[in-house]
């Protein structure tokens, strides 16, 4: 069986032969593939979610159910907005109750280094250091920016910019941290009945 990897990363750690694969199944037979990798278990029994597609879903929901209390208390969550000099989509934007707009960029985060140590990114990514540029920007405008790591790995247990990886974005954190935008993290729990974002997790800014 042929399955689509909704993945665009290097996904290192993520893809070793003899690993335990879930998939899910459209039932579209007019889909070139009509199923999807969702979730691999590793050798040491984690588990991750290669679907990248599912961080901002997990986001939203962790949103509304308060599992970061920062972020609570706004009337409306909106999905891909168009914003910024630089022609993007904000992942979330929470609106309302006469609170400044909360601009989230939202990461998934499946690299794990030693000691519970996840990283972001996998690879060089020219599209996260314009996304970083785009949140400093929202909060020189006077409203609010989160950049927030979506750790999709249950063997991460806090979260840094990968500057072994990508040294130009881990710079850029540096930098968005000093200039406002607040760097925040989410580890996940995963089993067959699905995917719950459950508690915040440490970013460590190298």
């Amino acid at each position: 069986m042929t399955l689509h990897c909704p993945n665009t990363g290097a996904m290192t750690g993520c893809a070793e032969p003899g690993w335990r694969v879930w998939y899910s199944d459209s039932g579209n037979l007019k889909r070139k593939y009509p199923c999807t990798w969702e979730l691999v278990e590793n050798d040491q029994g984690h588990r991750i979610c290669v679907n990248t597609g599912r961080a901002n879903s997990l986001a939203e929901e962790a949103v509304r159910s308060g599992v970061l209390p920062s972020l609570t208390g706004y009337e409306a969550i909106r999905r891909e907005v168009r914003y910024g000099a630089e022609n993007s989509r904000i992942d979330l934007l929470l609106t309302g109750n006469d609170l400044i707009s909360c601009y989230i960029e939202v990461k998934n985060v499946t690299l794990l280094g030693d000691n519970g140590q996840g990283y972001f990114p996998d690879a060089v990514t020219a599209r996260g250091q314009k996304h970083l540029r785009e949140l400093m920007e929202v909060v020189q405008q006077g409203q609010r920016a989160v950049l927030l790591f979506m750790a999709a790995h249950t063997g991460i247990e806090r979260v840094a910019p990968a500057s072994h990886i990508d040294p130009e974005y881990a710079r850029l954190c540096r930098e968005a941290a000093e200039a406002g935008v607040e760097l925040l993290a989410l580890g996940c729990e995963m089993d067959e009945t699905g995917i719950r974002a459950v508690k915040p997790l440490q970013v460590d800014l190298q």
